[in-house]
């Protein structure tokens, strides 16, 4: 009698389970900001998921029915495969830029063990009375299992030191449900259910995963309405700034050098009708027009002040650059640096090094202190744009020395394979470099 009152039991859990796969794929398969690769995995988790709850059934029907101990064996062999390969794909939802290649070896190593139950019983085997043993090799699946989790927990702090987000301590939870499913599973006979706890853990972990990655393109998207922001805020300081600049050059020059003055406004004209586009534009434009809107505001500012010298040293001009990165950067040297010399002199040179395209700015000038750029302030607020949007846009790093009464060199790196997600926290650019560079 209590046989036919389980059997109503144990077919809800195995419904309700494929209920929440059939939710989650729908999620999955209907929500267009998941990244392709992410979904990808999740498909592959869910198709693994639902192979997964049918091979626990069965292997519950096969202990019931008590005379099928090889094919219980097959459908053994399959759950003790399936199991950790789950983890695996939960490595490449949390890090999905990385091979896990040794995590993949884990895999064979755990899939090679199980087969042996084939031929052998150092892993399981079940006898001719349907009774299942377990081998001295009977934990690999799950000495592996807490391996992968173990990395799985590594993987998740360090997104979550990088990010400090309260939705990174899903996978956290996700962990510990999965521990507690494996810890109840070893010391419980799960073998009057249809599912065992580690499946339906699986199953509902990755529901969560499934929030999580949501929550992932929910905090993307703010970073890049706030970046949005802040270059719209930058285009709209730094437009008027060189604009009035250069008119008051203008007007200057025409009470000292009428001549001067004339060729100033055909280079400030020339500027007007090739750059004024560029000045608009929040992404990225080709290195060679960067140069150029640079070139012409370095020469206005050379005849306005004749004891500075712009010199330019270009070997790569073959990429990318925020519009109004270099030019700030001259700006920069050329107001708050060089004006103080007797001879000023501001070197510009773009050379490819190793994966990288590299622009330094030198300056002869009086130099500041680094510490004020974490302030803020009037002087320095185009430079921490600069910054911010090598760092946004196309994923490079911006590095500053500066001396005070010596100079200040700036280096704008970008990589070669532009990827800002991917490479944003991935440049490496040594001491050693800086110096000789």
């Amino acid at each position: 009698m209590s046989f036919m009152h389980a059997v109503p039991i144990n077919s809800l859990i195995i419904v309700a389970l494929l209920l929440q796969l059939a939710v989650l794929t729908l999620a999955v398969q209907t929500d267009p900001y998941i990244r392709k690769d992410n979904k990808k995995t999740m498909m592959f988790i869910v198709v693994l998921l639902f192979t997964l709850i049918m091979q626990n059934y069965i292997g519950y029907r096969m202990d019931v029915i008590g005379t099928m101990p090889y094919w219980r064996t097959i459908v053994g062999i399959y759950g003790y495969m399936v199991r950790p390969t789950i983890l695996l794909l939960f490595l490449y939802i949390v890090s999905p830029d990385e091979k896990h290649l040794v995590a993949w070896i884990l895999i064979i190593i755990n899939a090679l063990v199980h087969l042996t139950a084939l031929f052998s019983g150092i892993c399981f085997y079940i006898d001719a009375a349907n009774e299942f043993h377990r081998g001295p090799l009977g934990f690999t699946c799950h000495a592996i299992s807490l391996v992968l989790m173990l990395w799985l927990l590594v993987l998740t702090m360090r997104e979550f030191n990088r990010v400090k987000k309260l939705e990174t301590w899903i996978p956290v939870i996700n962990l510990a449900i999965i521990t507690v499913a494996v810890i109840v599973d070893t010391f419980m006979d799960y073998r009057n259910y249809p599912a065992s706890f580690l499946t339906i853990s699986a199953v509902s972990c990755s529901l969560s995963y499934d929030i999580w990655l949501h929550f992932q393109f929910a905090r993307r998207h703010e970073q890049t309405m706030i970046a949005d922001q802040r270059i719209r805020i930058m285009i709209s300081q730094i437009q008027p700034h060189f604009l009035y600049n250069t008119l008051s050059t203008i007007q200057a020059l025409c009470r000292i050098d009428p001549e001067k003055a004339f060729e100033t406004t055909e280079k400030f004209g020339m500027y007007l009708r090739n750059n004024l586009e560029s000045l608009n534009q929040s992404t990225l434009i080709p290195f060679e027009e960067e140069l150029e809107h640079t070139k012409i505001y370095a020469d206005i500012e050379m005849i306005r002040f004749p004891k500075i010298d712009v010199t330019y040293d270009i070997e790569d001009v073959d990429f990318e650059v925020p519009a109004l990165s270099l030019q700030p950067i001259v700006e920069n040297a050329i107001r708050h640096g060089v004006r103080v010399r007797e001879h000023g002199v501001v070197a510009v040179s773009a050379k490819r090094i190793r994966d990288l395209h590299v622009i330094k700015i030198k300056d002869n000038g009086k130099g500041f202190d680094i510490a004020q750029l974490e302030k803020a302030d009037s002087s320095h607020i185009g430079i921490r744009n600069v910054k911010e949007r090598v760092e946004t846009l196309c994923g490079g790093q911006m590095t500053i020395r500066s001396n005070p009464g010596k100079g200040t060199t700036v280096w704008i790196r970008i990589p070669v394979d532009n990827n800002p997600e991917d490479k944003a926290n991935d440049l490496h650019f040594d001491e050693e470099m800086l110096d000789n560079e």
